[in-house]
Formats: structure tokens, C-alpha cells, sequence
């Protein structure tokens, strides 16, 4: 049975997922009420959990390092509470592989190597190239599509992820390049590096220890 995770833990969660981000940002990313969002963002910082920072025009919360450990104690109570967390360090053995696919066609997309210059900009001009990377990202994003629904079946939480990432997808084959690895729209790679966020804080693993 699919368990779901608890308001205060998704908007904490929130915070880790998405690194830094505006109240509003949190609330969509877990389709929770703004009103409580932003109420439990102000608990948050009370307990010294999160933190509010501003830079140039762009202002947003991230998480303190007791915040980051209070969301670990929090998640691996509830993974063990599902009584399936193989299921999940399963799904993340798996995903790696994927994650190692990802990395390089995003690289691809933007790295094109030429003669005497192999770490050159990719200028898009070549569309057999571009076309490549994009067949191997819908690849890796059908191979994300069951492993997701997996992931789903034991936490809610997972959800969506291969939704959001078809959906960058179909955006960056329509031409808009920036659906591949921007940081300002819900990009294939965002959605990736959040997934990948997800599974490590989840099962508390350290990315640096990453094979």
C-alpha cells in the first residue's frame, strides 16, 4: 500500500528537494496549500531548520544543517514504517545506471567536441547531433517510467516524476532548448537532480559516497 507523507514533512522536504525556492515554489511542489506552507516555513525557521536568504532580485528558502538532519531522521522513520525499504534501495541501484546516462547526454547537450577543442560549446547547429541527445533522453526517461511507478507504489511522494520529466521533454523536441537543462523551468535536468535528492535524503546517503 502506498503511504502518504504528512504536510510538515513534505514542506520540509520541499526545502530539500528543491534546494532553494520561494514559499509559492514549496507549496506547488508537493500541491500543498500555500497558506500552511508558508505558516510551517515560519515554524521551520523558529526551530532553526530552515532559512530565508536574498540575492540580487531572487529571494527564497533553504535548509540549515539541522534542518537537513531533521528531515533525514523524519524520512528514514517513515521509509522503515513502510516496511519496504529494500523496495526503495532497490529502485536506487537501478536508478544509478540511469543517473550515469543522464549526466552524459546532458553533457552532450552541451559539449559538442571538435578538432583541437574537446571541451567546445555545443551551438546547436548541428541538428543530427541534437537529435541524438534527445533520443537518449527519452530512452532514459522510459527506463525512469516503471521504476518511478515502483518507487510511487511505496511512498506517494515519488510521484510524478516521469510525468514531469516526458513533459520537459516533449517542451525541448519542440524546439525549446532550455527544457533540457535549464534551471529556470521544470527541465529534464531539474526534475532528474531532483529525483536523485530525493532518493539519497530518503535513504540518508551521503552523494559524495556515490559509485
Amino acid at each position: 500500500m502506498t503511504q502518504d507523507s504528512p504536510v510538515d514533512l513534505l514542506v520540509l522536504h520541499a526545502v530539500r528537494v528543491c534546494g532553494f525556492a520561494d514559499a509559492a515554489t514549496l507549496a506547488r511542489r508537493f500541491a500543498l496549500d500555500p497558506a500552511e506552507t508558508d505558516e510551517l516555513l515560519g515554524d521551520f525557521e523558529a526551530y532553526g531548520w530552515v532559512q530565508r536568504s536574498a540575492f540580487a532580485d531572487l529571494s527564497g528558502w533553504s535548509l540549515t544543517e539541522a534542518g537537513r538532519g531533521e528531515g533525514e531522521r523524519r524520512l528514514a522513520a517513515e521509509l522503515a514504517a513502510t516496511g519496504r525499504a529494500d523496495d526503495v534501495r532497490d529502485a536506487y541501484r537501478e536508478f544509478l545506471p540511469l543517473n550515469a546516462r543522464l549526466q552524459r547526454a546532458c553533457t552532450d547537450w552541451q559539449l559538442r567536441p571538435v578538432p583541437g577543442a574537446r571541451l567546445a560549446p555545443n551551438d546547436h547547429a548541428d541538428p543530427d547531433w541534437g537529435a541524438a541527445v534527445l533520443d537518449e533522453l527519452a530512452a532514459t526517461g522510459d527506463a525512469l517510467a516503471p521504476l518511478a511507478r515502483r518507487l510511487c507504489g511505496v511512498l506517494a511522494r515519488f510521484g510524478g516524476y516521469d510525468d514531469r520529466f516526458s513533459a520537459a521533454l516533449y517542451r525541448a523536441r519542440a524546439g525549446e532548448g532550455g527544457w533540457v537543462d535549464g534551471t529556470e523551468v521544470d527541465s529534464c535536468h531539474r526534475v532528474w537532480f531532483e529525483l536523485h535528492e530525493d532518493l539519497v535524503a530518503t535513504l540518508g546517503i551521503d552523494r559524495g559516497s556515490e559509485p
